[in-house]
């Protein structure tokens, strides 16, 4: 495949990641059932496995690392504590007002990889203030 397809794909599921989590953060928020059906719980893993192996395929491509790119680094470490967030907020948190706030706070890292992504620079959002 060619750069802009993996490109495309990636940014699919980076928009179908995100629109997920924002679901099911809602339905935990709502007490939803639908949210522990089997198809709420497997479907965020294939997606995510799209969108590591797409964004994998680009830095291969691109032949970035996170000592050439340091961005990457960023990206790579907002990750880590967008997953931490993310289980708190859908699996470990004990009240609702911790799963709550995990889930506004995983969004908001999600958002600033974004950015990092878009800015290409590890401060992400920030380096334009």
């Amino acid at each position: 495949m060619d750069y802009a397809t993996i490109k495309l794909i990636h940014e699919s599921a980076v928009t179908l990641s995100f629109a997920g989590f924002f679901a099911r953060g809602l339905g935990m928020r709502r007490n939803a059932a639908w949210i522990r059906h089997r198809l709420a719980r497997t479907l965020p893993h294939v997606v995510d496995t799209v969108l590591i192996v797409s964004a994998i395929a680009l830095a291969w491509m691109l032949r970035l690392t996170p000592s050439n790119a340091p961005w990457i680094a960023a990206k790579i470490g907002g990750l880590v504590v967008y997953i931490a967030l993310g289980l708190i907020a859908l699996r470990l948190g004990r009240t609702k007002a911790i799963r709550t706030g995990a889930w506004v706070l995983a969004m908001l890292t999600f958002l600033w990889i974004v950015s990092v992504a878009i800015t290409k620079d590890s401060r992400g959002v920030f380096a334009l203030v």
